[in-house]
């Protein structure tokens, strides 16, 4: 892939974009992207979003969220999918920070993929919010990076780094926004998105 084709594309789509769609790791306290992004995996924004917000309101602070029961915050966060695996993850990781961090979230790749319930993609996600450059590869990125040939790969890991390849490193922090917006947007549906490139629009 053409790394001018590449940039030309990312400019198009966003332009195609509502850049005040709210994502889920839309927080300004660092604590609350990455929490909202751990419970962000496999679960629409829309959700992730409104259940943080009634998660947050319960526990306003890392230091009252560690010291929460298992059993309120798994009712709270009833609603995103595999909420048992993710409360518990949650409230360890929650614990650890304040134990290990003094509360504080690491800006370091390795330190947050120590943490429970964080992936690549959570702790790339978090990095980019926080102006870091990375990629974060969820389900939308995947989707668009294969179908826009910017990669081959299926694995995500590797995909990351085919887009780091491809894209400058001050491109890397809103790859993410833009095509997890433009999914959201057109439900990443195979056939629009090759019909908006046949249409020369991407």
């Amino acid at each position: 892939m053409n790394t001018k084709l590449a940039i030309s594309q990312l400019r198009k789509i966003e332009k195609l974009t509502d850049k005040n769609m709210l994502l889920a790791a839309d927080w300004e306290e660092d604590w609350k992207v990455l929490i909202s992004t751990i419970m962000s995996a496999q679960t629409k924004d829309e959700t992730t979003i409104q259940v943080s917000r009634n998660l947050y309101k319960k526990y306003p602070t890392i230091e009252r969220l560690s010291r929460a029961k298992l059993k309120d915050v798994k009712k709270i966060i009833k609603q995103v999918n595999f909420y048992k695996t993710k409360a518990k993850n949650i409230l360890e990781t929650a614990k650890i920070l304040m134990k290990e961090h003094n509360g504080k979230i690491p800006h370091n790749l390795e330190k947050l993929l120590e943490l429970p319930g964080v992936g690549r993609k959570t702790a790339n996600v978090f990095l980019a919010v926080r102006n870091h450059p990375a990629v974060g590869v969820d389900t939308h990125v995947s989707f668009l990076s294969q179908i826009l040939g910017w990669t081959k790969n299926k694995d995500k890991k590797k995909i990351e780094k085919d887009l780091e390849f491809i894209f400058p490193k001050e491109y890397w922090i809103s790859i993410n926004y833009i095509l997890v917006r433009f999914g959201r947007k057109y439900k990443t549906r195979k056939k629009q998105v090759e019909k908006l490139m046949q249409e020369r629009v991407i």
